[in-house]
């Protein structure tokens, strides 16, 4: 809110500065013209003698009295034009702060139409995107307290419930008893991990990151086979094509990326294959991992990397529970940080995670 309050308080100054400013360039060149009016007029009498020395404070007066005629008229036909002008631009600036003191309220005003192309057309897209970015903000905190809480209170009740029971004696434990147990408290951890290793890559500052020259090909390969186990279990394969190159980053946060994007096609995968792609494009490189799914409807694809993102929240938990809707979100963290984008492209059951990372160039980091 103290950015809504600097933008009100900013565009208040504006509004003020600018009649200021008019005004005061108006006077200056009234009195400007007027002066050097009544001074060409003295020196041509001056010059030239034209009449006699009565005559010549007659004329002076003369000229005094409309010189001020002239700049009070002056004046009131300016200030009519420079009247219809301001409110013209101050309209739309009254508007922003009118709608700006809405938003201090907490309730998040409809787009403005921009009607200009100028500075006034310009701050409008900037209040409308500013809008939008707190109005999306916001959902998602919402969203995400939501699917937090949802997502600890099944396993803790179990475990809760289950502690009771045997600590009273109703139940006896059995070892598929501990497992279930074990399962739920391995859940609770991953969750709580995940949400401190978000936490860290927010917080983290580009000075306290370990840049260095990475061969990302070799880094690819070496993050795949560590999934081999897990692709056999699950009667997958895994088809990896990436190009030789170097790119800048942090390797520890390069390698989560890789994992979290894999680990995610295995989670939801629903065909037998897998696909790794590296490729070199212009000024960075783009990895892509692409597995057959369920289909993604269109209307939420730009959300897939927002924290506790579930293109089906009926599976949230339960048997069918994948995952707990942080792993992409770390992956848009870490990428983001490295200078990088991520996103997504879908046709039908086929969903490719695209990430994008700076290249080196065969530069030497200093």
């Amino acid at each position: 809110m103290s950015q809504i309050k600097q933008f009100s308080t900013w565009k208040q100054h504006i509004t003020w500065k600018l009649i200021a400013v008019n005004v005061l360039v108006m006077l200056i060149v009234i009195w400007l013209v007027g002066v050097s009016v009544k001074d060409f007029a003295c020196v041509l009498v001056e010059k030239y003698r034209l009449v006699g020395e009565d005559k010549n404070i007659f004329f002076n007066r003369t000229m005094h009295f409309y010189l001020i005629r002239a700049s009070l008229l002056a004046i009131v036909v300016a200030a009519l034009i420079h009247f219809v002008f301001i409110k013209k631009i101050l309209s739309p600036l009254k508007r922003l702060t009118q709608l700006t003191r809405q938003l201090m309220d907490g309730s998040y005003p409809e787009p403005i139409k921009v009607s200009s192309v100028d500075e006034i057309g310009q701050l409008t897209q900037y209040f409308n995107d500013l809008t939008q970015t707190l109005k999306q903000t916001e959902e998602n905190r919402k969203r995400m307290l939501s699917n937090i809480s949802h997502d600890l209170r099944t396993p803790l009740s179990n475990l809760n419930g289950y502690l009771e029971a045997l600590s009273s004696g109703v139940i006896v434990g059995d070892k598929d008893l501990y497992l279930s147990l074990l399962e739920e408290s391995q859940h609770i951890t991953r969750l709580v991990e995940q949400l401190h290793q978000l936490s860290v890559w927010e917080d983290r500052q580009a000075a306290s990151m370990t840049y260095s020259n990475i061969q990302i090909d070799d880094l690819i390969t070496r993050c795949t086979q560590s999934f081999q186990w897990e692709l056999q279990s699950n009667n997958m394969e895994l088809e990896v094509s990436v190009s030789q190159d170097v790119v800048i980053g942090d390797e520890g946060g390069l390698r989560q990326v890789l994992n979290n994007l894999i680990q995610n096609a295995i989670s939801y995968n629903t065909g037998r294959m897998i696909w790794v792609i590296g490729v070199i494009e212009p000024l960075q490189y783009r990895i892509t991992v692409s597995n057959v799914g369920e289909p993604i409807p269109e209307e939420v694809r730009g959300f897939v990397f927002e924290r506790f993102f579930q293109a089906d929240p009926s599976r949230h938990r339960g048997e069918k529970a994948k995952g707990s809707g942080l792993g992409l979100a770390i992956v848009k963290e870490i990428v983001k940080k490295h200078g990088g984008r991520v996103g997504l492209e879908s046709e039908n059951n086929k969903h490719s995670f695209w990430v994008t990372l700076p290249r080196n160039s065969k530069k030497n980091l200093k």
